[in-house]
């Protein structure tokens, strides 16, 4: 727009009016966009800028990435850039699919690595080591032979104190 123009001519450009409201003998300018004019230019958004706070690190990984893309691929490149850029504590595991990212490190259920970043409606995300479980079978013949070992070992104590009557 070239500076001979009006300001009520560059609105009326971009789709929306003047107005002006007398406000103790005070002219105020406002912009009214006008929801048609903007029909005309629809732009799709294309790019994100995501938070991605690593377990343990001190501030979280920026990921400028697509709309389109999963949170598979966001745990991929919030690992990548973590590495690239050599940040403390060191990742004792950098396998994606040994992560799971979650809104916050509050929330205990994680994200489903299949759902497209746009539909989260969050840009700030958690992304921390899956739970790993140990299965450890104990039976009760086991556990009783535990308890009296203990119970041995307790008394064995006692046989090098001199000191007791």
């Amino acid at each position: 727009m070239s500076s001979s123009t009006s300001p009520t001519q560059q609105l009326a450009a971009v789709g929306g009016r003047e107005t002006t409201s007398d406000h103790r003998s005070m002219k105020i300018r406002r912009l009214e966009i006008n929801p048609k004019g903007m029909d005309d230019n629809k732009k799709k958004l294309t790019k994100l800028l995501l938070n991605v706070t690593i377990e343990r690190s001190l501030g979280p990984v920026q990921v400028i990435t697509s709309s389109e893309k999963s949170v598979e691929e966001l745990i991929k490149s919030a690992l990548e850039i973590y590495v690239k850029e050599k940040r403390r504590p060191l990742l004792i595991e950098t396998n994606p699919n040994s992560f799971e990212l979650h809104y916050s490190q509050f929330c205990l259920e994680s994200l489903n690595p299949a759902e497209k970043l746009i539909s989260l409606g969050s840009r700030n995300f958690f992304l921390c080591l899956k739970p790993t479980v140990i299965v450890k079978s104990i039976s009760c013949s086991n556990e009783a032979n535990q308890k009296e070992a203990n119970k041995s070992s307790y008394f064995m104590w006692t046989r090098f104190m001199d000191f007791l009557p």
